[in-house]
């Protein structure tokens, strides 16, 4: 190939990748002419969204529904706090075409749903999956099984990373590795959780490499091997994958066929019985009127420093089963429980009621919506 082929600018630009002999001309050109889509513009999308703009990829695809909060600002950096408030994908899209002319960036301000997963997921040579929930890694691996693209898989939790590419036609995908989700607040978000802010950032360049790998199709792809990170150790771990003959959706018999309903499969909003759910309004209410009924907290107790509701009983879910002991007087009274967002309350909720509580409800949206609704002097996290 010719020189010609690259504006004199481009090529300017890109002087280190052509200098590289596995990369050269042919390796940039695939670059430029790569359309990739990342799914979730947060802790991960922010830098493999920057890393493949500065690196030259031609076309990007940005979904995500969600605006620019304050807790994003410590790790999502493609963000300041200018931009609070404002769509994250259409943030991205400016500092992005500020980075590098060359990229053109479509924007999805939607949520990715079972309903539109296909056409979105359709138009592009290879997806990463950023995304921070179950219901979402289990369409987006669905989605790529179906169309036959290329997965490039990260998350992250507290301390702790991992990434990999997922790809049927040749390897195992996400269901190989978790047939099933974990029950129902079992794993808490990062919002729960939390997130080490420099954490996404290697997990993201990890991806951000295996993609620019893919399009060139240079080294070894991580298909097959899953890389995990711990950050408090600065180890890095590697586990062998199969290709799991049984999968429901890769496999040699698949049942799954079609996207299916992934909130429900991932048991979002429902448990083996019905768990009550109770507004911060109406938790206000109760406490206006002077009633009689225990808020239990089942947050940690480094949660608890950060932000309290005034008169909550702190009993941390991973002790509850330990210590129901303490609550046998509201075994047939009223308990309302909350967490930070509502995950660990709804499986608390659910727990009480094999036990026997028979008034348990869970506070809807955790103690973070009720500083956002009801006392905005009990500060967010």
């Amino acid at each position: 190939m010719s020189a010609a082929l690259l504006r004199p600018d481009q090529a300017e630009r890109y002087r280190r990748h052509l200098t590289l002999p596995e990369i050269g001309l042919d390796g940039q050109r695939k670059l430029l002419g790569a359309r990739i889509l990342l799914i979730g513009v947060g802790g991960l999308g922010c830098p493999v969204a920057q890393y493949l703009a500065a690196a030259g990829v031609g076309r990007l695809g940005l979904v995500d529904p969600d605006r620019v909060d304050a807790s994003n600002l410590q790790r999502q950096v493609l963000y300041g706090t200018g931009d609070l408030g404002r769509p994250k994908v259409e943030v991205a899209r400016a500092r992005i075409a500020a980075m590098n002319p060359d990229v053109r960036v479509d924007v999805f301000d939607a949520k990715l749903t079972s309903e539109n997963a296909l056409e979105l997921l359709g138009g592009w040579d290879l997806i990463i999956d950023g995304s921070d929930n179950f219901p979402t890694r289990y369409l987006a691996n669905d989605a790529c099984v179906f169309l036959g693209k290329p997965n490039v898989h990260g998350s992250v939790y507290r301390f702790e990373g991992q990434a990999t590419v997922f790809d049927a036609r040749g390897g195992p995908c996400y269901r190989c590795l978790f047939p099933q989700p974990p029950p129902p607040g079992q794993m808490p978000s990062c919002a729960e959780g939390g997130v080490l802010g420099v954490l996404p950032g290697l997990i993201a360049l990890i991806q951000a490499t295996e993609a620019i790998k893919l399009v060139t199709g240079i080294g070894e792809p991580l298909l097959g091997r899953l890389l995990q990170f711990d950050a408090l150790e600065m180890s890095f771990s590697e586990y062998r994958l199969r290709k799991d003959p049984e999968c429901p959706v890769c496999g040699e018999r698949p049942t799954v066929t079609k996207l299916i309903d992934y909130e429900g499969f991932c048991g979002v909003g429902q448990g083996e019985t019905a768990i009550a759910e109770l507004s911060t309004s109406e938790l206000q209410a109760m406490r206006q009127r002077g009633e009689d009924f225990l808020l239990l907290d089942v947050r940690e107790p480094g949660e608890a420093a950060l932000a309290r509701i005034e008169g909550a009983h702190l009993l941390p879910l991973g002790e509850l089963e330990g210590r129901l002991g303490e609550l046998t007087a509201w075994k047939e009274r009223p308990i309302v429980v909350h967490c930070h967002r509502g995950g660990r309350s709804a499986r608390a909720c659910s727990m009480l009621q094999e036990k026997g509580f028979a008034r348990v409800s869970s506070l809807r949206g955790g103690i973070d919506e009720w500083s956002l609704t009801v006392d905005p002097g009990v500060p967010r996290y």
